[in-house]
């Protein structure tokens, strides 16, 4: 719980490249939603990125485009923290009282390393294993009380909230009972999972070698556009009720697209578009994404030319990120006998 007496919420976007409408709605629209309510740190996490290679220049380029589109998304300075991981030193060093924390048998079942590491998981990164630690210490170094998690981050959550168990455990003669709050899961809305235009079965990724498979925040109206009429269907019309969705992935998504960006729910969109025409949903579902992207496309354009007035966001976004993470980290070191 925070001084001010509002829940702490953490979260965080890695910096990996050009970020899309599955970022927007998955994670950056509930951020702005959140910062009225709560007491939000919002981190680009560029330690995370590295777990595998980056282009330094990229990545220097990726975090300021970051923070651009967390500002032009509406996330407000003066309400939330906006700042770098990597300038926090905190973080790294709490990340490594965890790793002498966690057990390895948690590591290794981690299903999410296990799919990107595949076939050649001793070629990988020892930091992609160990990438849940750093996950950990992002959150409870601010004494987190809820963080925004989709499907594919509940399990290393579940992880963060075993080793501040264990850390409270293993130290609770200590001073360490109880010092670390278990977070709690603020759980993403289903229709907010975002998956590819060209394939429904697949999340939207900037990884995609296909830029059709995606919306990019920076598109412009002609392009967003073309990439909707061209995003996959099948001839089968609009259906009536969710439940005949089921085994249309490529439907659901572009439905669930519309209810996500209108804030309605899915069943009211199956309302108003049964039976019609794949075409009049799609010019609508057009309209409505360029509603919604151009203003934040605008915006940015105007910070890449203010990119003193991004600086200075990261620059205060750091002094409160650190003066709100030297508190624990003292007392963590204090805690475990490091001074």
């Amino acid at each position: 719980m925070s001084l001010n007496n509002k829940k702490r919420v953490f979260s965080g976007v890695q910096p990996s490249g050009a970020l899309h409408l599955g970022n927007y709605l998955g994670a950056i629209k509930n951020f702005i939603n959140l910062q009225d309510d709560y007491d939000c740190l919002y981190c680009i996490v560029d330690l995370h990125a590295i777990t595998v290679w980056q282009n330094p220049t990229d990545l220097k380029n990726n975090i300021f485009e970051v923070a651009s589109i967390y500002l032009a998304s509406g996330i407000n300075p003066k309400k939330s923290t906006i700042f770098v991981q990597s300038n926090v030193s905190h973080h790294s060093e709490l990340a490594w009282i965890f790793n002498c924390i966690t057990r390895i048998g948690w590591l290794n079942r981690m299903t999410q390393f296990k799919e990107k590491a595949g076939k050649n998981r001793e070629n990988v990164s020892s930091g992609l294993y160990t990438y849940p630690n750093l996950m950990a210490s992002d959150i409870l170094l601010y004494l987190t009380d809820l963080v925004p998690v989709g499907d594919d981050q509940k399990q290393h959550l579940e992880l963060t909230r075993d080793i501040a168990q264990k850390f409270n455990n293993d130290y609770s003669d200590f001073g360490g009972s109880n010092f670390f709050p278990i977070p709690d899961p603020l759980i993403l809305a289903e229709s907010s999972r975002v998956m590819s235009l060209r394939d429904g079965t697949k999340k939207m990724s900037k990884s995609d070698a296909s830029a059709m498979s995606r919306i990019e925040l920076k598109d412009n109206n002609d392009l967003i556009r073309k990439k909707i009429s061209k995003a996959k269907t099948d001839p089968l019309p609009i259906p009536d009720s969710i439940e005949k969705l089921e085994g249309r992935p490529e439907i659901k998504n572009l439905l669930s697209i519309f209810s996500s960006l209108s804030d309605t729910a899915v069943d009211e969109t199956l309302r108003e578009y049964e039976g019609k025409q794949f075409s009049d949903f799609k010019k609508d579902l057009s309209d409505l994404l360029i509603s919604s992207v151009s203003p934040i496309r605008e915006e940015l354009i105007k910070l890449e030319n203010d990119k003193g007035y991004v600086r200075d966001v990261l620059d205060d976004g750091r002094t409160k990120a650190i003066e709100k993470s030297e508190v624990t980290i003292k007392k963590v070191r204090n805690i475990i006998g490091l001074g």
